[in-house]
């Protein structure tokens, strides 16, 4: 955040490289989703007309964290229905906090219920006393949920400080990132660092300013254009889970479900029955961890273990170096029979979290992957991956 690059200069280099990357000149394209949060209305015209105009339409959406997973979810569906090929753009210009820029003028906040919630189910109410209301409060639930799992199956200060070391690790390899820099288990832990409960400054995304593009094409387009079967890459299953009743169920009181744990979790479901998969089957995963906690949540939510066991994936995972000279640590459990690498790119606690970008650039990371190409960063033989992006209000892409 704070970067001199303004929004429209972002959007066109990721436009121009996605366009680039598949080898297709603009006119290619028939219509386009962007998302974006902090930004006027027809933003998304407004960055796609520098390539030029065509008349194609252009829908801008918002989903929270997750608005870039969303722009492409709809790209994705719009290619499944009326059109051959799709772009979708996410971006981001951010202050250097997340904020409610309308419920400052008086109007009502969308996620007022859910942090009314928050402080019913028990959450402390005193200030932080570092950043604004909004921020507080979403490290406050982020920081419950890890309190909570704590109490229920034993999990560690030092095992949501593990899920921070190795995607700071991950990170020196990704030239996208923020921050690309191994930081010391000691450091992540220090209490001077201390944000809520368990979690540290170390352990949470810092915002940030950028953009990212994907293009989506049909079967009948791939085959008017064979020079992008050596590269393109398909999506199996894909969906969007809003809020479940679970999230605000009083006597259940879950803060792990009011940060979208089941929603989550069903959303894993629908895409291992869609595919036909199993978590057995994926290689490689990129996950929302705007917090350590989220991460090592989501490692139950999506069925790489059972519910209370993500800190065993991680006591018993293991540093690896691949062909390239990079470390990737893979997660495994108890009989050691599976095992996967979350994060590959350094997750958001690395490259920053500018919110319409994140999940596109997630599933760029995850195609570079599933292409053989992230060099210091690649999972050897990927063939499956899985992409987790989540928005408090909400909305859970899996």
């Amino acid at each position: 955040a704070g970067s001199q690059r303004d929004w429209p200069d972002l959007c066109k280099e990721a436009i121009e490289n996605a366009l680039s990357d598949a080898s297709l000149p603009y006119t290619s394209i028939q219509a386009a989703v962007a998302g974006y949060n902090y930004g006027e209305p027809t933003c998304g015209q407004a960055a796609i007309y520098q390539m030029g105009l065509t008349g194609i339409p252009v829908c801008n959406v918002n989903n929270n964290c997750s608005t870039g997973s969303t722009a492409l979810f709809l790209a994705r569906n719009l290619v499944l229905s009326s059109y051959d090929c799709t772009l979708a753009l996410g971006f981001e210009k951010m202050v250097k906090s997340l904020s409610q820029r309308y419920t400052d003028a008086g109007y009502t906040s969308p996620v007022g219920k859910h942090f009314q919630h928050l402080f019913d189910y028990g959450a402390s109410t005193e200030s932080l006393g570092k950043q604004n209301d909004m921020t507080e409060n979403v490290i406050k639930m982020f920081g419950e949920a890890a309190i909570e799992h704590q109490k229920l199956f034993g999990t560690t200060n030092e095992h949501f400080a593990k899920i921070a070391y190795k995607n700071h690790k991950h990170s020196v390899n990704n030239p996208y990132a923020q921050m690309q820099k191994e930081i010391p288990m000691d450091v992540i832990l220090s209490k001077k660092r201390q944000l809520y409960g368990p979690l540290t400054i170390f352990q949470a995304c810092p915002v940030a300013d950028g953009a990212s593009c994907a293009i989506l094409c049909n079967e009948r387009f791939l085959e008017k254009n064979p020079h992008l079967k050596t590269t393109a890459v398909e999506i199996v299953a894909q969906t969007i889970v809003s809020d479940l009743p679970s999230t605000f169920d009083m006597n259940k009181k879950s803060f792990r479900d009011l940060c979208g744990f089941e929603a989550c979790k069903k959303g894993a479901e629908f895409v291992y029955t869609k595919s036909g998969l199993t978590p057995q089957d994926v290689d490689v995963l990129e996950v929302h961890d705007c917090f350590s906690s989220n991460e090592l949540m989501m490692y139950e939510a999506m069925g790489l273990c059972n519910e209370g066991e993500g800190g065993k994936l991680l006591d018993n995972g293991e540093w690896r170096t691949n062909s390239s000279g990079g470390e990737l640590f893979y997660l495994r459990p108890e009989n050691k029979k599976n095992e996967w690498v979350v994060n590959p790119s350094g997750g958001l606690e690395s490259k920053g979290h500018p919110l319409g970008a994140t999940g596109i650039a997630q599933c760029t990371e995850l195609c570079w992957q599933l292409r053989g190409i992230a060099g210091k960063r690649q999972v050897p033989g990927a063939k499956v991956a899985l992409q987790h992006n989540f928005g408090l209000g909400s909305a859970a892409v899996i």
